[in-house]
């Protein structure tokens, strides 16, 4: 695997909820810069170096609800 994507939701209790789509692969974090580290750790905890992803996509998925 080349490359990881991860669907990155705002959290209800504020942060983000960043899961991987392609493993099971789930981390939470406050803010932007906090993401990027947790969601490098979470790789790092999950592969061995020599087949942990190069490249990190973050889709991030905003819902908005707005008055018909």
């Amino acid at each position: 695997m080349n490359e990881i994507i991860f669907l990155v939701e705002d959290a209800p209790e504020g942060g983000y909820i960043a899961r991987a789509l392609q493993t099971a692969i789930f981390t939470e974090a406050d803010d932007i810069e906090d993401l990027y580290n947790k969601v490098r750790d979470a790789l790092d905890c999950h592969f061995e170096p020599a087949n942990k992803p190069k490249i990190i996509r973050l889709h991030f998925v905003r819902e908005e609800v707005i008055a018909a």
